[in-house]
């Protein structure tokens, strides 16, 4: 889809080319936190450290990390576990030769038992036993002092043949994954007597944590178990784990040419806990080295630091390893610090390099007094995508769910094993093949595929495959349309009414500072439409006019503008829209965004430098250091753009 260019800069300097994320190390990203201070000002020396003693027992489990199995996630979003890193390579050999066997004698009395090992430490038996549980749900794991040995589950084998072993599989992972309220909906089943013989075996095997009921839809019955919701029965291991319910450890991240997801999802598998329970006040640019603060759940601040050595394999540094009382919020920070570099500068006249040090001196001065247009930058939408997550949140809002599926299947360029699982997808329609090739690390995709395997890819099975989703994941591509709107509107704002507030615009009165980016910090009865009488004093500057993210709880602006979004809206199919996706239980109020953003404490650095080329000739290059903060979802790239006078936004 070919996309307008934003291309409306609000200083006249002429601006210059140069490259920017030429490499990583170019593109430094720190967090500043809500008290304004840098997530990574202290030295990770000076943190807790763990002793070899303290570690020597792990590393026999953990050295070996060359070959790990997917990371398979159920529609409850429990992660299983990376068994070669838990176990080691050669128990997960021995397991998997054993449940081979256990297959081939199903039917027979006999009980097969295999030994995992000893493994003294209480946390480490349970990450076993809820990992073993996880890949092999037919499989009981039976402790024994600190041994642990696995067995066939006869529950298990029992109501396999009640069901169907696909069936009781995703059963028995949503019963060992204890979420109080949850729901598990059996496939439909005609048969009276069948189903009477589940609801007995649910009811005498987890009947003191569950309650069944039948229910009818469209002329079809089903089974429905909810998981009760905690009671002083279900509290019992509480007294022994309750300094493991508030244990929260809080870390600096460091990461270089990793997303933020990805960077959780192999902390998670190697430290035995689910990517959920990491939390972080915003994501981060892939394409950098990004500092940024986050917090997890059940691990002490001396086990995140027995996996140091781990998470260097996958470029991961931590430092500032503290214990803290709680998670941490997304959204808690005060913005983004950034060091960069622009290399191979040149004036856009092509008139060499005696001028460009005044060209960037009136540039970013120019940047510094007047701020910048503060469009989303291309992190929002999915930067280098085929498709991007704009399209398929506008096929969410029209609730088709078919069309939002095959959008968000559809591959790239290349032929790594993302792709290849992709395009099987969307060639064969076949989701549990499809999900045999999908890389470990692609969590969305593989959490999309076993809810279509299961449910089919129907317009029934598209809404359980997104419902699949964290509710975060799913109105992401909700937000990334309405931005992309939003982006559009601001184009069209100040080629249509200029660069001076105008009657009907919008702004917050009584404020000189931009306001953030949530729903939260501007309600409608905060925004103020400026009057013919406030235009003509020149009463509000432009740095105060807000535009609204489109949603159903905001007030458009009184003029061209408010007709603009109208009929932006209708033009893809919205006219009428809610801004509720109610089967997806998704609901957007949308917000009020500040029209320019400034950056602050900026500073420049000009260097030139001669490159021998061939035997005589020499060629000089420059590149500019900058260093500047910016206010939380703003965007560097945009601000480089107002600077470089380039379209670096899309």
């Amino acid at each position: 889809m070919e996309r307008p260019s934003l291309s409306c800069f609000i200083s006249d300097h002429e601006g210059f080319h140069g490259t920017i994320k030429k490499s990583p190390q170019d593109f430094v990203v720190i967090e500043i936190d809500i008290n304004g201070q840098l997530v990574n000002s202290s030295n990770v020396q000076e943190e807790l450290r763990t002793s070899p003693s303290q570690s020597s027992q792990a590393s026999k489990r953990d050295d070996k990390l060359k070959q790990s199995k997917p990371d398979d996630t159920d529609i409850l979003n429990q992660d299983c576990f990376d068994l070669n890193i838990i176990l080691g390579p050669a128990v997960n050999k021995e397991l998997e030769h054993f449940t081979n066997k256990v297959r081939v004698r199903a039917g027979e009395q006999e009980k097969v038992e295999l030994l995992l090992g000893s493994y003294p430490d209480k946390h480490l038996r349970a990450v076993v036993h809820r990992a073993v549980r996880y890949n092999f749900p037919f499989l009981q794991t039976v402790t024994n002092q600190s041994e642990i040995r696995v067995r066939e589950d006869p529950d298990f084998k029992e109501l396999a043949s009640l069901a169907s072993e696909g069936e009781a599989e995703e059963f028995f992972r949503f019963i060992d994954a204890k979420l109080p309220g949850s729901v598990f909906t059996f496939l439909p089943d005609d048969s009276k007597e069948h189903r009477t013989s589940v609801h007995h075996f649910v009811s005498r095997r987890f009947g003191k944590l569950v309650e069944t009921k039948s229910f009818t839809d469209q002329q079809k019955t089903s089974i429905t178990v909810r998981l009760r919701e905690r009671s002083k029965q279900l509290k019992k291991r509480a007294a022994d784990s309750q300094e493991e319910l508030i244990l929260y450890t809080a870390f600096t991240l460091r990461k270089e040419n990793l997303e933020t997801l990805e960077a959780i999802s192999y902390m998670a598998a190697v430290l035995g806990v689910l990517p959920s329970d990491f939390t972080y006040a915003g994501i981060k640019d892939k394409r950098a080295i990004t500092y940024q603060a986050m917090v997890v759940k059940k691990i002490s601040p001396e086990r995140l630091l027995d996996k140091v050595s781990e998470f260097e394999r996958r470029g991961i540094q931590i430092s500032r390893v503290r214990p803290v009382s709680e998670p941490l919020k997304l959204g808690r920070l005060q913005g983004n610090h950034f060091d960069l570099v622009i290399r191979d500068l040149k004036p856009h006249d092509k008139h060499g390099l005696t001028g460009l040090q005044q060209l960037v001196k009136e540039a970013v001065e120019n940047v510094k007094n007047r701020g910048f247009v503060n469009y989303y930058g291309p992190q929002r939408f999915g930067s280098g995508s085929c498709v991007q997550a704009d399209q398929v949140g506008l096929e969410l809002l029209k609730e088709k769910m078919e069309a939002s599926v095959k959008l968000f299947f559809t591959p790239e360029e290349g032929e790594d094993l993302q792709n290849k699982a992709k395009r099987h997808f969307l060639l064969t329609g076949n989701a549990k093949e499809s999900l045999a090739l999908m890389p470990a690390y692609k969590a969305r995709e593989r959490l999309m595929l076993r809810a279509l395997h299961r449910y089919g890819s129907g317009q029934e099975g598209c809404i359980r495959g997104w419902l699949s989703l964290p509710h975060s994941m799913r109105v992401f591509y909700l937000h990334s349309y309405c931005s992309r709107v939003w982006n559009e509107a601001a184009n069209y704002r100040l080629q249509k009414l200029g660069f001076k507030p105008v009657q009907g615009d919008l702004v917050r009165a009584g404020s000189e500072k931009g306001l953030k980016d949530t729903t939260e910090e501007l309600h409608t009865p905060q925004v103020h439409v400026v009057t013919s009488e406030e235009e003509k004093d020149e009463v509000f500057s432009l740095d105060q006019v807000i535009l609204p993210m489109p949603g159903n709880s905001v007030k458009y602006p009184e003029n061209f503008l408010g007709q603009w979004y109208q009929d932006r809206l209708a033009q893809d199919g919205l006219g009428q829209c809610r801004f509720r996706v109610t089967p997806l239980k998704l609901n957007v109020p949308g917000c009020y965004r500040p029209l320019l953003a400034k950056p602050q404490n900026i500073t420049y650095s000009l260097r030139t430098t001669e490159e021998q080329q061939g035997q005589s000739d020499e060629t000089c290059t420059a590149s500019l250091s900058l260093t500047f903060d910016l206010d939380a979802s703003c965007y560097a790239t945009v601000c480089l753009g107002e600077i470089m006078k380039s379209n670096l936004s899309q």
